[in-house]
C-alpha cells in the first residue's frame, strides 16, 4: 500500500495532474508549484514548551560531558527547575492565544514576534495537523512541568544521600517530561506513540537507575519488559484504527467515523480495545496494574513520585484526547469498557491497598484506586467530564508527589525503610513531617477541605450528569474502604505503640529524619496548593473546564470542529473562531482557481459532516 502511494505522489510531482482525493475525510493532494517539495506548516511558537524541555535535557548532558566532574553540584537541578519554569513560561501566550487574550496582568501579547492579534483566536494545530494547541494541551504541559520541578526537588537530596550524583537522573526527567508533553497534544496516533515511547523509555532507566539496589533493577527491568508488551497492543491497535477509517489523523478519523458507518466496523472495535490495554498499562488501571506495586516499592522513591504524576497525567491526557474527542461518535461502544475498568480499579485497587504492610505499595494500589476516579470522569465523555479529568490530575499531582516525599525522606539511606513499622513514632520524632503527611493522606481519603475532596466530587457529578449514577455510588462506597488504608498510617505516625498488627515496640524518640531544604520547599509547595484549592477551588475549577478538548484541521479555515460536548466552532469571515449554529456544519471545499464559478466544472467537493445518527444505515464508501 505504502509503495502504491509514494508512486502516486511520484506521478503527481513528475506530471503536474490535478488534484486527486483521497479517502473519505482527507483532503486531495494537490500537485507541487514548480517542482518545490511540500513542507508541513510550523508555528514555533506553540512548539516552544516542547521544544524548552527537551533541548535542555540535551543541552544538560552536552555541559555535563564538557564540565565533568568540574561541574557544581547544584547546577544540575538548577538547570532543571529552570528549563521547567521556561517552558511554563512558554505556554502563557500561547495560552492567551487559544483563549483569546489580548494580555494577562502586565503581560501584553500583541507585539510578540507571531503577531496573535492578526490571527484567529481560539485552538489551533501545527506540524502538519499532527500536534493540537488547545487549552487542554496547554493545561497537561504545565501540569508535567510542574511535577518536573517537585521530582527534581525531590531526587537532589536524594542522589546526594544514596550518592548517585550526576546529570543522567535530570535529563531523563526533562525528556520524559517532552514525551508527555507529545502524548498531550498528539492529533496524530504515530505522533501520539512516539510521545509514548519517549516517555515510557526514559521513566524505564529512571526506575532501574538505583545501582546499588536489587529491587531498583527488578522494577526497571519489570516496568520495560510489560510497558514493550503494552506497547506491541498500542501500536496493533493503531494499526486496526488504520485499517478501518484509512487515516491514523484524529481530526480526520473524526469526520470520517461521523460521514459514515466504516465498512469494517468490527476492525474498529478490536482496535479501541488494544489501544485501551496500552492505555490501561500506562495509567495502572486493573487488571493492567500488576507492574504498579512492585515497581513503585523498588523504584527510588522521587522517581515514583513522577511516574505517579507526570506520567499518569500525560497518559490520562492522551486517553482523553483520543477516545472522548477522536473517537466520541463510537461513544456508546468504548464506554462499557471503561466503566469497567474504573469499577475494577475502584474495587480492587482500594481492596488491596489495605491489606499491604509497606507504605510504597499502598500508595501503588492507592494510586490504582484514583485512576478508577479518573476513570468515571473519562467514562462520561463529556465537558464536565474533561473538565474533572483534569482537575483531579492537578490535584493528584501535588498529593502523590508530597506523598512519595515524605516517603524519600523517611526511607532513609538505603530508601529500604518503607514498612508500616518505620513510620510509628514519626508523630512525636519527627511532628512537622508527619503533620505534613497527614495532611496529603487525608486529601487522597477526600476529606472536605481539601484539595481531593473537590476532586472526587467533581468526578461524581461528571458520572452522574452523564447518568451512570451506580458508578458514582462504586466510587463513593471505595472511596469509605480507601480510607481505612489512609488511617491506618495515621495511627501508626501518632499511636508509638503499634498498629493492629500488634507490635509493640516504640519508636526511636532520637531517630530525627534531616529534610534537606528543596525537599522542604516542595513539601511547602504540595500543601499549600492540597488546603488552598480545597478551601478555594474556584480558580482551578475555571482554568479545568476553560481547557476544553479540540480537534482542529490545519490550514482549514472554514473547516467545523466538533467538541466533545456537541458544540461546533468555525472561523467567520473575520478570521474568528466562533460558535456555529445548532446542528450548523461548515463544508471545506478545495477549487480550481480556473473553475466556473457558474458550473462549478473543476470543483473538487469536500464530504459533508453529518450528525452520527443521521448516519445510521448508510453505506460506508469503500476505501482504495
Amino acid at each position: 500500500m505504502s509503495a502504491g502511494i509514494l508512486a502516486t505522489m511520484a506521478s503527481v510531482a513528475q506530471t503536474g495532474i490535478e488534484p486527486i482525493s483521497g479517502p473519505i475525510g482527507i483532503e486531495p493532494i494537490s500537485a507541487p508549484v514548480d517542482g518545490a517539495v511540500p513542507t508541513p506548516e510550523i508555528t514555533w511558537a506553540a512548539l516552544l514548551p516542547l521544544i524548552i524541555l527537551g533541548l535542555g535535557g540535551l543541552l544538560l548532558l552536552t555541559l555535563s560531558s564538557l564540565l565533568k566532574r568540574k561541574a557544581p553540584r547544584a547546577l544540575y537541578p538548577i538547570w532543571t527547575i529552570a528549563t521547567a519554569v521556561l517552558a511554563v513560561a512558554s505556554v502563557v501566550p500561547v495560552w492567551a492565544k487559544v483563549q483569546g487574550f489580548n494580555s494577562i496582568l502586565w503581560w501584553d501579547f500583541r507585539d510578540l514576534w507571531w503577531q496573535p492579534a492578526t490571527t484567529a483566536p481560539g485552538p489551533f494545530s501545527t506540524l502538519g495537523g499532527a500536534y493540537g494547541v488547545d487549552g487542554f494541551s496547554l493545561f497537561v504541559t504545565v501540569l508535567i512541568c510542574c511535577a518536573v520541578i517537585l521530582t527534581t526537588l525531590l531526587i537532589s537530596g536524594y542522589l546526594q544521600r544514596e550518592e548517585l550524583d550526576g546529570p543522567e537522573p535530570y535529563a531523563l526527567l526533562l525528556l520524559a517530561a517532552t514525551g508527555g508533553v507529545v502524548m498531550a497534544g498528539a492529533n496524530d496516533l504515530i505522533v501520539l506513540f512516539l510521545g509514548l515511547e519517549t516517555i515510557s523509555i526514559a521513566v524505564y532507566v529512571l526506575a532501574a537507575s538505583h545501582l546499588r539496589r536489587a529491587q531498583s533493577q527488578e522494577a526497571g527491568l519489570k516496568y520495560f519488559i510489560l510497558g514493550g508488551f503494552s506497547s506491541a497492543f498500542f501500536l496493533y491497535g493503531i494499526a486496526m484504527v488504520y485499517g478501518a477509517t484509512g487515516t491514523t489523523n484524529l481530526v480526520l478519523i473524526k469526520s470520517s467515523l461521523a460521514e459514515s458507518i466504516p465498512r469494517h466496523d468490527l476492525l474498529l472495535l478490536v482496535g479501541f480495545a488494544m489501544l485501551l490495554v496500552g492505555f490501561g498499562f500506562k495509567v495502572a488501571a486493573v487488571p493492567f496494574h500488576s507492574w504498579s506495586p512492585d515497581v513503585y516499592d523498588g523504584a527510588p522513591s522521587p522517581v515514583v513520585a513522577f511516574m505517579a504524576s507526570a506520567v499518569k497525567v500525560a497518559g490520562f491526557a492522551a486517553l482523553v484526547r483520543v477516545f472522548v474527542a477522536g473517537f466520541g461518535q463510537y461513544a456508546a461502544d468504548w464506554q462499557p469498557l471503561i466503566y469497567a475498568l474504573a469499577v475494577l480499579s475502584l474495587v480492587v485497587g482500594s481492596s488491596l491497598a489495605i491489606v499491604q504492610t509497606n507504605v510504597k505499595r499502598t500508595l501503588a494500589y492507592s494510586s490504582i484506586s484514583h485512576a478508577g476516579f479518573i476513570l468515571i470522569a473519562v467514562e462520561a465523555a463529556s465537558e464536565t467530564g474533561t473538565a474533572a479529568v483534569l482537575f483531579y490530575a492537578a490535584a493528584y499531582t501535588f498529593m502523590v508527589a508530597g506523598s512519595f516525599g515524605v516517603a524519600t525522606l523517611v526511607g532513609r539511606a538505603g530508601d529500604g525503610r518503607h514498612s508500616l513499622d518505620d513510620y510509628k513514632g514519626l508523630g512525636r520524632t519527627n511532628p512537622v513531617l508527619a503533620g505534613t503527611l497527614t495532611i496529603f493522606l487525608l486529601a487522597q481519603a477526600g476529606v472536605p477541605f481539601t484539595v481531593g475532596f473537590v476532586a472526587k466530587f467533581y468526578a461524581v457529578i461528571a458520572a452522574v450528569q452523564a447518568g451512570s449514577a451506580a458508578l458514582g455510588v462504586v466510587a463513593m462506597l471505595s472511596a469509605v474502604i480507601a480510607a481505612f488504608l489512609y488511617l491506618r498510617i495515621i495511627v501508626a505516625m501518632y499511636m508509638a505503640e503499634g498498629d493492629d498488627g500488634g507490635s509493640d515496640a516504640p519508636a526511636d524518640p532520637a531517630d530525627h529524619i534531616h529534610v534537606p531544604r528543596p525537599a522542604a520547599a516542595a513539601l511547602a509547595i504540595c500543601v499549600l496548593v492540597t488546603i488552598g484549592f480545597g478551601l478555594f477551588p474556584g480558580w482551578l475549577t475555571d482554568m479545568a473546564a476553560d481547557s476544553t478538548v479540540v480537534l482542529v484541521e490545519q490550514g482549514s479555515t472554514d473547516a467545523s470542529t466538533a467538541l466533545p460536548g456537541g458544540q461546533t466552532l468555525i472561523v467567520d469571515d473575520e478570521g474568528n473562531l466562533v460558535p456555529a449554529g445548532d446542528g450548523a456544519v461548515a463544508p471545506t471545499e478545495a477549487s480550481d482557481p480556473s473553475a466556473d464559478p457558474a458550473t462549478g466544472d473543476g470543483a473538487v467537493e469536500a464530504p459533508q459532516v453529518q450528525d452520527p445518527a443521521a448516519a445510521e444505515g448508510t453505506a460506508s464508501v469503500e476505501r482504495p
